[in-house]
């Protein structure tokens, strides 16, 4: 029997911020080598980026593929000395394991390690499909060098799965109560209006470009973006910063400048939503000149997976395990899934979410316990229903 515990430990025991490996997917490698998966080790990189490590682990060459996904990359832990137990210690302690990540995700991480290995261990030889692992480091930040290129990866080697869960901590009360079928996608913009320094007094010699911001945001403030959808509430935009950096008041400035995220539901893309800020943007120019300067993050895609049999399944394994049947969500933030949701489909369920990026992060070992017995539930059902 593989037990989650030490391998969770081990986990929060490598300090892990992003985008740092810190021996984390080593460990995991090592694991999972020794278990017979084949292991792959992928490190991509991007210009004003840091370069990411990533893992890619399988079990079984048949062809139904499914595929644990997650990250092993935290945020960091604050202040140390709030913890009650060292944040990268993974200390136990009445009945719980401590430590940045033991929600948000090692936890799961381990969990699903635990469920495959095992799983892979009683069907052994036979075993006619293909679990496999993709870990990345790069989840907690830009998100450009992980499960994204993984994925892409996968699809050029023609390895990419038939179906995905993603370990997200999904769970509000207890475990079983939640699972994700959908989520919204983020973009994040930083906009620059560019205008000509001088001195107040003589406003008509030079060019502000603080009015052209401000009329720029508020065409994009009024915009209505939808109504929603039958899943998910109203896209919307978030004014987050406008600053120009004066100090003074008898000057210009040269450029005026603002941050924004929209968070957006599968009716948008990314690319759709930049081209129409820049579409506003030229809307304005031509009113009152000026010139604009956009840069934005990598956006991560809304994804809605609609009931189906693999869902139903899911389903099924937690309410075997937990006694409850989890609620079908689309709420929260982006996450990986928005990656993998073009290849193939994907839910996620995971942990209890009450501590994640909170001091004393922790997960109860009962939690753990059960959160593998659901993996192995899932695999059992989704093979035995492919066999």
């Amino acid at each position: 029997m593989t037990d989650p515990v030490p391998l969770l430990r081990a986990l929060i025991r490598c300090r892990s911020v992003t985008p740092a490996e810190a021996g984390a997917l080593r460990f995991a490698a090592g694991t999972l080598g020794e278990a017979g998966f084949s292991t792959k080790e992928l490190r991509f990189s991007a210009p004003g980026t840091p370069d990411v490590d990533n893992l890619f682990a399988r079990f079984g060459t048949g062809r139904k593929h499914f595929c644990f996904a997650g990250h092993v990359d935290v945020v960091p832990p604050g202040n140390e000395q709030s913890w009650t137990h060292p944040p990268f210690e993974g200390a136990v302690a009445q009945g719980f394991v401590y430590g940045r990540g033991a929600s948000d995700m090692k936890g799961s991480v381990a969990a699903f390690m635990a469920a495959a290995i095992e799983f892979a261990a009683e069907r052994g030889a036979a075993f006619t499909g293909a679990i496999s692992l993709l870990l990345t480091c790069d989840e907690e930040g830009p998100a450009i060098n992980g499960t994204r290129k993984v994925i892409a990866w996968l699809a050029a080697e023609g390895m990419v799965p038939d179906h995905c869960l993603l370990g997200e901590p999904t769970c509000l009360g207890q475990l079983g109560d939640t699972m994700k079928i959908g989520r919204r996608g983020s973009l994040s913009a930083a906009i620059t209006a560019l205008g000509k320094q001088g001195h107040s007094a003589y406003p008509q010699q030079f060019d502000n470009p603080i009015p052209k911001l401000v009329r720029l945001l508020d065409r994009l403030h009024r915009h209505v973006l939808d109504s929603g959808t039958g899943q998910f509430e109203p896209s919307h935009m978030a004014i987050t910063s406008v600053d120009v950096g004066n100090e003074v008041t008898n000057i210009i400035p040269e450029r005026a400048s603002a941050k924004l995220n929209i968070r957006f539901n599968p009716l948008h893309s990314g690319e759709k939503l930049k081209e129409w800020i820049e579409t506003e943007a030229d809307i304005v120019q031509a009113e009152m000149g000026g010139r604009f300067e956009f840069s934005y993050s990598e956006p991560r895609e809304a994804f809605l997976t609609d009931p189906n049999p693999f869902v139903e399944a899911v389903q099924e394994a937690v309410e075997d395990v937990t006694g409850l049947r989890p609620k079908l969500s689309v709420s929260g933030g982006a996450s990986d899934a928005g990656f993998i949701k073009s290849f193939c489909p994907v839910v996620e369920f995971g942990p209890t979410n009450a501590t994640i990026h909170q001091v004393d992060e922790r997960i109860s070992i009962d939690e753990l316990l059960q959160l593998k017995a659901v993996y192995q539930a899932v695999l059992a059902k989704y093979f035995d229903a492919h066999a």
